[in-house]
This record gives structure tokens, C-alpha cells and sequence, in this order.
């Protein structure tokens, strides 16, 4: 399962679903989120990966919390939110903060429920994770490159077209829109790094990108 797969398929709208009776939240916006939030702490993650002890840290998360049964039911994202939170907290430190605020602007998603539904968010992309992980029978040695390979994998098909681009683009792109034809590419790219963020014009793909320098 690629990642846009697991945005766009059952497991993606499923939770989708959950997320908007709790909160409210438009299925929309919070597919948009999740597409904006999985590439990001996959990006952290990797980051961490490079270093010998985070990646071994990481490797026995997974083992021990994130098989990937999740995906075949995330009602249990409902009920994991705290443990959710304790790996936002851990993935992105004294960024946490920012990062929240960054994407409640973008996404027009109230600083009061952006931290919850992240929280939620957060078990479902470390079971994606571990899934992958399980699949490609990858020990801590080797998380860095798959989680690289991950990223890659998204940003070659955002590149070719899909479903999401059509939401982050009502969701997201507001007056950017006409600026960038293809807003997940442009987001994953400032993600990964590339050039993009020039062209969103102080959008979400720039504010990732300044959010991600220097790490």
C-alpha cells in the first residue's frame, strides 16, 4: 500500500468519517490534514532515523505498538488520541506548538481541535508505518531508506495526478490555487525539500518547508 493509497482508500475516508462526528470537521478538510500530516512526520521521522539510537527507539515503537491492525480498523484511533499525542509530542518536540498553529491557519481548522485530530491522525500513520516496515522486513539499520522510499513513492504519484489533489486544493489552496495546479506535489515537495515552496506564495508548502530547514 502506497501512501496516497492509504489516504484516498478505505482506511483514509474511514477515518475521515470518525474525525468529523466527533469533531465536526468537514471529512475534507480532515482528509486534506492527513495528507499533509502523514508526509510530514514520516519526513521527522526519517530525520530522527539518521541517528543510531532514535532509529533503534523507533524500530521497537513499531514492533511493539504499531503492526498495522489499525488500518483494518481505525475505530481504534478513537481511543488511542493520548497515546497519539505522546508521539506528536516526541516527533516534533518544541515544534509541536508551530507546526499545530501552521497547519490550523491552512487548513481552516480551530487551534482547539487541531491538536486532538492529530492526535488521532498520529497512531494510523505509525501503523501505516509499521506495516510497510513488517512488509519489507526492515530492522533499524534500515528505516531511514524506507522511509525515504515512502516519500518518494508519494511525491512520483502526486506528480502523475490523484483524488487528493482536487480536495487540497478547494481545502488549502484558496488564492493559491491557480498559482499551483497540483497542491500535493507542491506540499510534498517543500516536505522533502525541493523548490516548490517558492510557488505557493507563503502557503502550506512554504511554511512546511521553513518549518522542516535546518533539520
Amino acid at each position: 500500500m502506497s501512501l496516497l493509497d492509504l489516504l484516498t482508500g478505505n482506511t483514509g475516508n474511514q477515518v475521515a468519517q470518525e474525525a468529523e462526528n466527533k469533531f465536526g470537521i468537514s471529512k475534507n478538510q480532515i482528509i486534506a490534514l492527513l495528507a499533509v500530516a502523514a508526509p510530514l512526520v514520516i519526513s521527522y521521522l526519517r530525520n530522527k532515523s539518521q541517528d543510531a539510537k532514535e532509529a533503534e527507539a523507533l524500530n521497537n515503537a513499531l514492533d511493539r505498538d504499531h503492526d498495522g491492525s489499525i488500518l483494518n480498523d481505525p475505530s481504534q484511533a478513537l481511543n488511542r488520541q493520548a497515546e497519539g499525542n505522546s508521539i506528536l509530542d516526541h516527533i516534533f518536540g518544541g515544534q509541536k506548538a508551530t507546526v499545530e498553529n501552521q497547519l490550523s491557519q491552512n487548513t481552516g481548522i480551530s487551534m482547539d481541535k487541531i491538536g486532538p485530530i492529530l492526535a488521532m491522525l498520529a497512531p494510523v500513520i505509525m501503523g501505516y508505518i509499521g506495516k510497510e516496515k513488517q512488509q519489507n522486513n526492515v530492522n533499524a539499520g534500515g528505516l531511514g531508506d524506507l522511509l525515504g522510499g515512502i516519500l518518494g513513492g508519494a511525491q512520483s504519484q502526486a506528480q502523475s495526478g490523484n483524488p487528493l489533489n482536487d480536495i487540497l486544493g478547494s481545502v488549502l489552496g484558496g488564492g493559491s490555487q491557480q498559482q499551483s495546479s497540483n497542491p500535493l506535489n507542491d506540499i510534498l515537495g517543500s516536505v522533502l525539500g525541493g523548490g516548490n515552496s517558492q510557488n505557493q506564495g507563503g502557503g502550506l508548502g512554504s511554511i512546511l518547508g521553513n518549518i522542516l530547514g535546518g533539520k
